[in-house]
């Protein structure tokens, strides 16, 4: 009995394999086994915060910055500007990057030294009127916002070293209300480095900014006072 069910499965077996060419014709195709496909993973960041959102153009930016401090002195030397780097001592020492980079919270007194001529026939320096800025820290960041101005930075600083900072901002323009956030409009945004170059003393360097020119340095300082 037993042997004859074996007999019977193996004749079934020998019928299905020899149909087979038949439900081809059919239209019926046999499955072949399963192919596995690994997708590449996509870069890791090195960190949650800056890293995962910077753009490519500015890491690029922010990996040249010891070039666009060379470029620019240089190019403000050459054109008689020797004195005025002089006088803003520290402020324009490109090793003056001191521990403890972290900020206080509050109200800062803020000036722009520029270097680098933005349009042709702008001169290869230029030292701005101070305004304010305010720093916050909020959801586990430092923010820098430029209070007063037609043109009004603002954006948040990551964690990089003991010596610096990371600064990924956005300019905002005229009368808008709201800041704009980095990456919402790549022709505004901007990317530095923030440093403590002295006691109560900060700057927050921004190489090759998109406005033109080579080097933004933005000194801050802070103030009890407040823009009216």
């Amino acid at each position: 009995m037993r042997f004859s069910h074996v007999a019977c499965l193996l004749c079934g077996m020998a019928f299905l394999g020899g149909c087979a060419p038949f439900f081809e014709d059919l239209g019926y195709v046999r499955a072949g086994a399963p192919v596995v496909t690994v997708e590449a993973d996509d870069p890791v960041p090195e960190n949650d915060g800056w890293d995962a959102i910077v753009s490519v153009e500015d890491r690029e930016r922010l990996s040249n910055v010891g070039d666009a401090w060379d470029v620019g002195l240089a190019v403000a030397r050459q054109n008689s500007f020797t004195s005025a780097i002089e006088n803003e001592g520290e402020l324009l020492n490109p090793g003056a990057a001191l521990p403890r980079v972290t900020p206080t919270p509050g109200s800062y007194r803020c000036r722009l030294v520029k270097l680098g001529a933005a349009e042709a026939g702008d001169p290869e320096f230029i030292a701005y009127q101070p305004f304010f800025c305010y720093i916050e820290f909020e959801d586990e960041n430092f923010t820098i916002v430029k209070q007063t101005g037609t043109q009004r930075p603002s954006g948040r600083l990551y964690p990089l070293d003991d010596e610096a900072l990371v600064f990924l901002g956005s300019l905002s323009l005229g009368n808008e209300r709201d800041p704009v956030a980095y990456g919402d409009d790549p022709t505004r945004d901007m990317a530095g480095r923030f440093e403590r170059i002295g006691p109560f003393r900060w700057r927050l360097v921004i190489p090759y900014p998109r406005n033109g020119g080579t080097l933004d340095i933005f000194e801050l300082t802070p103030t009890i006072d407040q823009p009216e």
